[in-house]
């Protein structure tokens, strides 16, 4: 792909299109409890203001599904983004309307308008053309920093770049692009995917996918326990995806030389923090016991293999992390992913585990999308970013 990134555009004095990912948590108040996406954008806008551009941001928030939603408004935002950034942030109200963009026109170099939640338009999700082309006629260069919603094909993404003759990625994208390819297309051997969660049945061309590119893939979480059952080893009331059996074991056969598998789990008799635990081998989990993390034995020959990896890519907690008392695997395997020369963590589980045990500064990278993640390590080409190719 041949992808401009935002320090290879002519930036200066340009009315700049930026479509981010604010689609931050709201309590009853409506304030932002979690503004990291919003100051994940901060290299990129300082950029361009140091660039002395006019900015014009598009985002959406939730799922208003082109209806008018005003919890889903954008106001907040506009506010907090004012906070962070140090000046006053514009907010238009119907950016679609001929009075709001008259006073898009109306910015100054070095200004920033913020538009109203872009999904309360119908023609946003579906892509539309000729919407495109009026988000289009609002600047002269387009840039596109929200990786978490490149793998939709929207209007404010993909539609817009048929019109704009400038695009590119911006810093937030940049990193996201560069790393996965650091990562999948050009990795420091060897190379091992940490794949857990609760189901296969999310994650099967991801599993597919990985098993052409990895030299270990590590399983664990819930889904292990399909492939254990496919393996033949009695797994009591552990989550079990029947009709997936036959897959597992063809996943298995096709990465039998790769996939690791627990060894041990810690087992409860129902899914609660306090229910009483207890370690088994593998195969000797009880009809009426639940694996809910790996065990020790496990955490240390999944440490070995680690131990020896240069790359790794993790998606997905090891077992039940949100109980403190289930937590143990995820967080060893975690410690022991941050200490690989590059690590790139991706999905909101395992970004979670991360954050709440002090293993982000850590990780070479963690990534902002969880669905666009996903997309990529199933060996897809997302829409948002192959727009930007020209």
């Amino acid at each position: 792909m041949a992808i401009k990134y935002i320090d290879q555009l002519n930036l200066e004095g340009k009315s700049v299109i930026i479509r981010v990912d604010y689609n931050v948590p709201l309590d009853k108040e409506m304030t932002i409890t979690d503004d990291t996406r919003i100051t994940a954008t901060l290299p990129t806008l300082n950029y361009c203001l140091g660039k002395n551009a006019k900015i014009i941001l598009i985002s959406h928030l939730g799922r208003p599904d082109g209806k008018i939603v005003p919890r889903m408004s954008l106001k907040p935002v506009a506010k907090r983004l004012s906070a962070l950034i140090g000046k006053e942030v514009k907010f238009i109200e119907d950016p679609i309307s001929d009075k709001s963009r008259e006073e898009i026109k109306k910015l100054k170099n070095g200004e920033i308008a913020l538009l109203e939640n872009i999904r309360f338009y119908p023609e946003e999700e579906k892509n539309d053309k000729e919407f495109g082309k009026k988000l289009a006629s609002m600047g002269d260069v387009y840039l596109d920093d929200a990786f978490a919603t490149a793998h939709r094909g929207h209007a404010s993404n993909e539609a817009i770049t048929k019109f704009v003759k400038e695009c590119g990625a911006g810093f937030l994208l940049k990193e996201e692009i560069e790393y996965f390819k650091k990562v999948m297309a050009n990795p420091e051997r060897p190379l091992t995917a940490v794949i857990g969660g609760a189901k296969i049945s999310t994650k099967l061309d991801v599993l597919k996918n990985l098993l052409t590119k990895v030299d270990y893939l590590i399983i664990g979480g819930g889904m292990a326990f399909t492939f254990l059952k496919a393996k033949g080893f009695n797994i009591g009331k552990s989550l079990l995806e029947k009709d997936l059996l036959n897959t597992a074991k063809e996943i298995l056969e096709l990465g039998k030389e790769k996939i690791l598998l627990p060894a041990d789990a810690v087992i409860a008799a129902e899914f609660k923090n306090d229910s009483p635990a207890s370690i088994v081998s593998i195969d000797k989990i009880p009809d009426d016991m639940i694996g809910l993390d790996i065990g020790p034995e496990t955490i240390d020959e999944f440490g070995k293999i680690l131990k020896k990896t240069k790359t790794v890519v993790w998606n997905g907690p090891m077992g039940a992390f949100e109980m403190t008392n289930f937590a143990k695997g995820t967080i060893e395997i975690g410690k022991a992913i941050s200490k690989c020369s590059v690590s790139v963590v991706g999905g909101g589980d395992s970004v979670t585990a991360v954050n709440e045990n002090g293993l982000a500064d850590k990780m070479s990278y963690i990534s902002t999308g969880g669905g666009a993640f996903l997309e990529l390590l199933e060996g897809k080409t997302l829409p948002g970013v192959a727009a930007l190719d020209k």
